[in-house]
């Protein structure tokens, strides 16, 4: 891959974003690859790790990628690359059956700040920032964005990030309750990557489980996500993880999960 770097360390998939010259802008190239790299951790990884080569996560689309669709008119698509790109990618990380962590190394912007937001755990180094930068260029947020930051920090902290623009620090995205973490940058990726793999040791069934739980339930009522649950319930109960987890409760030494 070019623009994409893939490693699998131990159980945990370690995927970076990697075109520093442009803090990791993303275009439809680094877009295929990150399809094509997602997938590989969902058949030989039970935890995922994104992160950004360089000084940045992800500055964003790349402005100057040449690709540009035209409507019937001949007017610019802007929101062609959406549909036939970015969203799949959004819908692929929200159904992975493995936990993902993402660790952001200075900027998050614009659908770089959606990828970051995607992680069940999200950790950032206390220079990182993250940017709702559309409004700079007469664009709306996308990339889940508009759906993401209000069930995350509500729909006034939501709006001002939105509208104004303006950068949010790390240390305050963790104060709001947006990131899971703010961390030295010297220690970044340590803490993102002992946290990984910890969840690469869990019943990994279960973890994917309660990710599916926690996306359904923004939106159902209690009704059916109790239903859910029970669902999810059985399926779970259904593993080899779940009957050594109750064998080792009742012997009192740790689990020895392996993912099945």
């Amino acid at each position: 891959m070019q623009k994409v770097q893939y490693e699998l360390e131990g159980a945990v998939a370690r995927i970076v974003l990697n075109d520093p010259a442009t803090l990791n802008a993303v275009d439809p190239l680094m877009v295929t690859e990150l399809k094509d790299a997602f997938e590989r951790a969902s058949r030989e990884a039970r935890c995922a790790l994104l992160t950004g080569a360089g000084r940045g996560f992800c500055s964003g689309a790349n402005l100057n990628a040449n690709e540009r669709a035209v409507d019937e008119q001949g007017r610019i698509d802007a929101g062609d690359r959406l549909e036939k790109q970015y969203n799949p990618f959004i819908l692929q990380l929200r159904d992975l059956p493995i936990p993902l962590i993402t660790a952001v190394n200075g900027v998050a912007a614009g659908i770089g700040c959606s990828f970051a937001l995607m992680g069940d755990l999200v950790f950032a180094g206390e220079s990182a920032y993250f940017l709702q930068a559309f409004r700079r260029i007469g664009l709306v947020p996308d990339g889940g964005s508009t759906f993401l930051l209000p069930r995350l920090v509500g729909r006034a902290r939501a709006m001002e990030l939105m509208l104004l623009g303006e950068k949010l620090p790390a240390r305050q995205a963790a104060e709001w309750g947006l990131i899971y973490r703010c961390a030295p940058d010297a220690e970044l990726m340590q803490m993102a990557m002992e946290r990984a793999a910890e969840l690469a040791s869990g019943p990994t069934r279960a973890l994917g489980l309660i990710r599916r739980l926690a996306w359904a339930s923004s939106d159902n009522t209690l009704e059916s996500q109790l239903a859910a649950e029970r669902d999810a319930q059985r399926h779970a109960g259904h593993s080899p993880d779940f009957v050594e987890g109750v064998t080792a409760f009742l012997q009192k030494r740790p689990a020895k999960f392996t993912g099945a």
